[in-house]
């Protein structure tokens, strides 16, 4: 009884989005994760089933798989779907896995060196192409804060495999000319790439396939709902046009005669990109979370999530030292990056001391806002989830410390002081040369083992490099 007290209190200590409101994370999509659908997950027959198994007794598993791979091509417009990418990063790196493989099968893998991606799109694009061994092309926005056209098409050529792009970016800001980005890069014989984890604004709005991109990825954690448990698991939707279906990874699930089968990746396939089927339990949540809404109820929750944004934004935009650069005046889609740059030339209390001090009162902070573009950058993403009352007082939290480090900055400063743990130290994360984010990586880097059991990928430092960018 008393370890059980002890670990009761621990968790009391926490912060995160059952517990406060929760919109410091922006990007991450921290909505609520229906309780219903982890008692769903819990259940004895799914959790007693094992990949191993004969496909005759794992019918249901197959069947849930096999219907929201058809909910999430109808969301996209796209022809094929995996869902076997066990994170957001992971279905970014299929995304160019499967972009090197249908280039070799046309015999230009070696002509086709080069990937293009934009500053605000999700960094794990870059990563992922880079690790894929291209050389990466980085386009930065114009005064208003969209994707620079002119950029792109002087580095559009014969060597561009694809573009791999977000949008809406980080910043919130949706690139409208994206027919046209999308329309270039397939000009030049390049395929388009479209990173759908700031999807949670525009579910019924629009489509990939409206836009023309040949392949795209959602974030099941994120957009559909399922949690992120700490960092992860995550799970990612892989959706492509008819072209790139071949090259999809497996296993495939296939309704034959009213039974589901399991196929194994053909010739053209990329082949596995994780053990068996994914992350089920994610597309157990993310299936219950479309079926209880339904079109109408996703087309709803989109547009709350960009009515609590830009409710949010001209709240934020009332506190003096705050800014929302670029796009001066514009309405956002889901998110905004903004500034702490004016207070912190006031004050010299950075953005990263700010939201440390949120935590004082009651609020999850988060302190990674890559890439470092906008200067002492905070970025905030209210979801559909959390009322006005909610939002109101949020920001009435963020305005208290903004006055408090105008009036006392050391207080700030020397935060948190209503915390269990003061401060956390980033020097290991800091230090490429010191990462180790798994066992796998730790006991590859610190002792040179090269441990077995089933690749992540063909790429040996995949797992690494791609975690490392974020998700």
């Amino acid at each position: 009884m008393r370890v059980l007290k002890h670990y009761l209190r621990l968790s009391q200590e926490n912060l995160g989005s059952d517990l406060n409101v929760d919109i410091g994370q922006g990007t991450c999509t921290i909505k609520y994760s229906p309780k219903i659908n982890d008692q769903l997950i819990e259940v004895p027959q799914l959790r007693a089933l094992h990949p191993a198994q004969d496909p005759a007794d794992t019918q249901g598993a197959l069947e849930t798989i096999w219907r929201l791979e058809r909910l999430m091509a109808e969301i996209s417009g796209m022809d094929a779907v995996s869902l076997a990418s066990p994170g957001g990063s992971a279905g970014i790196w299929t995304n160019i896995a499967m972009i090197r493989a249908y280039h070799a099968s046309r015999g230009e893998a070696a002509q086709r060196d080069e990937v293009i991606t934009t500053i605000f799109s999700h960094p794990s694009n870059a990563a992922a192409a880079k690790v894929a061994g291209y050389k990466v092309i980085t386009i930065y926005p114009d005064a208003d804060g969209y994707p620079d056209l002119g950029a792109l098409k002087a580095a559009l050529s014969e060597r561009t495999a694809a573009i791999m792009v977000t949008n809406p970016e980080d910043t919130g800001i949706y690139n409208p000319a994206i027919e046209e980005w999308v329309d270039a890069a397939h000009e030049v014989g390049a395929l388009a790439s479209y990173d759908q984890a700031n999807a949670a604004g525009i579910l019924g709005i629009t489509r990939a396939r409206d836009a023309g991109f040949d392949v795209c990825q959602f974030n099941l954690h994120k957009t559909f709902s399922a949690p992120h448990g700490s960092g992860g698991p995550g799970a990612a939707a892989n959706a492509v046009s008819a072209a790139l279906a071949p090259f999809l990874p497996g296993p495939r699930v296939e309704k034959v005669e009213g039974r589901f089968v399991v196929r194994e990746p053909g010739d053209l396939s990329i082949g596995h990109v994780a053990p068996a089927h994914g992350v089920i339990l994610h597309v157990v949540r993310a299936y219950a979370w479309i079926m209880a809404l339904g079109a109408e109820g996703m087309l709803a929750a989109s547009q709350i999530a960009v009515l609590n944004n830009n409710y949010l934004l001209k709240k934020v935009l009332e506190i003096p030292g705050a800014s929302a650069p670029y796009a001066t005046g514009r309405r956002r889609i889901e998110q905004v990056r903004y500034s702490w740059q004016e207070l912190f030339e006031e004050t010299g209390i950075s953005s990263e001391e700010i939201g440390i001090r949120m935590a004082d009162y009651g609020f999850h902070y988060w302190t990674s806002h890559h890439p470092y573009v906008v200067p002492q950058p905070f970025t905030l993403e209210p979801t559909e989830c959390y009322s006005k009352a909610e939002i109101d007082e949020y920001v009435a939290a963020r305005a208290q410390v903004a006055q408090e480090a105008r009036e006392n900055p050391e207080l700030v400063r020397t935060a948190p002081h209503n915390q269990t743990v003061h401060h956390t130290h980033h020097d290991d994360l800091d230090d490429p040369e010191r990462w180790a984010i798994t066992w796998r990586a730790y006991r590859r880097k610190y002792f040179g083992e090269v441990p077995a059991g089933p690749a992540a990928s063909a790429l040996p430092d995949v797992e690494l490099a791609v975690v490392a960018a974020g998700s």
